[in-house]
């Protein structure tokens, strides 16, 4: 996240809160980011400002509902909301008034951060963490440099098809266990097992690495500590903030899939998965990666309508500051994905197939490219408006990596998209960013590629992903360049209109 974390903290953190602007008016004052042709079309970010965390997505009452870190105050972090958004099939997305604010001297006031929903005999009840400053040194559990605050656990509860929230009148969960010299305490995590309740918390212990704390309840509102799900290893790297360093495990998803259990945590800017099994109420991992490379934090997971396992991520900035305030929007939710377990134990994941509803009519390659009206489609082939799906199919080749490039019609340079085969192993990559890749050798590789203005996400089978962030603005549509002998057999471009009237729309 080039040293962007989402706990990057700016002064005047303990301001007053402002009050909250209403979707409607954001969305008309902002009426020119609709033609900001950087701002994402069919990825779902709120009408204006920040955006981080994905929080409890959940369906529920045959909508689907996706809570996230909101700035209401500017494109920056800070004053830490959960914002709210509706949709009949995660990708036509409704703007909901803001579900929880901080409360004006009250165990939140500095920030509503991460957190999970779980269905209490049918009552949404959501788990989150509170920020405050502490009262004394020794109740800090949140530290970046100078700068300091009290994690506490939080409830509430709503009884509006989770239009509005009820607050405890105190927190759940007032510290970590006794003893722990934690690096953190936040972004609950919860399930039902048996007859009672379970939580994860993402945490760490000074010099000794990340760790995933364990409790359980029989009511959501009384926790007793059971022991660390699971303990990482002291890192040799130093940093003010210890999610840098890996020495805090935050966002902690946990969850059965198939027959094994995955444990996801974000940590040093990425998200990492831990597949294996889950008895005695510990963790023991057996295999492990990256979800993805490029830039994608914070994961959490969801059930959808059909019981299939959705994964959803931040996508957040990598141009300066000072360029994303000035644009008055910071912060997009990737496209949902699919989450599958193979034989061999490794994660996988394909976007979602409601993502296909998106596409407008195809143009279509079949057969080598070397033959005259596969040239002549080629060269006819455009993205337009920089929203659109790219699907090619190829057979790897040592002896003919692939290399297509998306150039503008004045022949701009927007991005490199490479794959290389080798003895050393297999690589994908877009522009600088690099992801290994392990399907076998000499069997067709499908990838596909979304580009939605800044955002470029691309899938390579169902093991690697990459997530890029690409700040050029082509005046002209892009057009799609392939070395020749390249040995593909088929290209698919569909383009893609924007989901809702605050996008692109020239």
């Amino acid at each position: 996240m080039r040293n962007l974390s989402r706990r990057t903290f700016m002064a005047g953190l303990g301001a007053a809160t402002l009050s909250t602007p209403k979707w409607a008016s954001a969305a008309k004052n902002n009426s020119a980011l609709a033609l900001d042709p950087l701002r994402p079309q069919f990825h779902l970010l709120p009408a204006a400002n920040w955006m981080n965390d994905p929080d409890g997505p959940i369906y529920f009452d045959g909508r689907y509902h996706m809570f996230y870190q909101y700035n209401p105050n500017g494109a920056f972090w800070g004053s830490m909301h959960w914002g709210h958004a509706t949709s009949p099939n995660m990708i036509h997305w409704h703007h909901e008034p803001i579900a929880i604010a901080p409360t004006q001297n009250g165990y939140d006031r500095d920030g509503v951060f991460s957190g999970a929903i779980v269905l209490d005999r049918g009552t949404p009840t959501a788990i989150y963490t509170g920020v405050a400053p502490p009262s004394s040194p020794s109740e800090a559990t949140l530290k970046d440099g100078s700068h300091t605050w009290r994690e506490t656990q939080c409830l509430a509860v709503s009884h509006d098809s989770m239009r509005t929230w009820q607050k405890l009148p105190k927190p759940i969960l007032e510290s970590p266990p006794a003893g722990l010299s934690v690096t953190g305490f936040r972004d609950p995590c919860l399930w039902r097992e048996g007859k009672e309740w379970k939580m994860v918390l993402g945490s760490g212990v000074t010099g000794k690495g990340g760790v995933i704390l364990l409790y359980r309840s029989p009511d959501l509102r009384t926790w007793t500590y059971v022991h660390p799900l699971l303990e990482g290893q002291p890192g040799s790297a130093k940093s003010t903030n210890p999610v840098d360093s890996g020495e805090m495990w935050e966002c902690p998803d946990f969850f059965p899939l198939g027959d094994c259990h995955v444990l996801l945590i974000s940590t040093k800017g990425k998200v990492f998965w831990k597949v294996g099994d889950y008895r005695e109420q510990r963790f023991h991992p057996q295999e492990e990666g990256t979800v993805e490379s490029g830039s994608y934090y914070a994961a959490r997971t969801m059930i959808d309508r059909d019981g299939n396992r959705i994964l959803w991520g931040w996508i957040p900035e990598t141009r300066p500051e000072k360029d994303y305030r000035a644009a008055g929007w910071a912060g997009v939710m990737s496209l949902p994905r699919v989450l599958t377990l193979a034989d061999d134990r490794v994660l996988r994941m394909i976007p979602a197939p409601a993502v296909e509803m998106l596409r407008g009519e195809a143009a279509q390659i079949r057969g080598p490219l070397e033959t005259a009206p596969a040239v002549k489609s080629l060269a006819a082939m455009r993205i337009h408006n920089l929203a659109g799906e790219l699907q090619i199919t190829f057979v790897p080749d040592a002896n003919h990596p692939l290399s297509l490039e998306l150039r503008s019609e004045a022949d701009e340079p927007f991005a490199t998209i490479a794959y290389r085969a080798a003895d050393t192993g297999r690589e994908l990559s877009i522009n600088q960013t690099h992801a290994a890749l392990t399907a076998p050798a000499g069997q067709p590789l499908r990838l596909r590629l979304f580009v939605d203005g800044s955002v470029l996400e691309l899938f390579a089978n169902e093991t690697a992903v990459i997530t890029e962030r690409i700040y050029i603005a082509p005046k002209t549509p892009l057009k799609i360049l392939l070395q020749p002998r390249t040995p593909v057999t088929s290209i698919d471009l569909w383009p893609i209109k924007p989901i809702s009237p605050d996008r692109l729309t020239s």
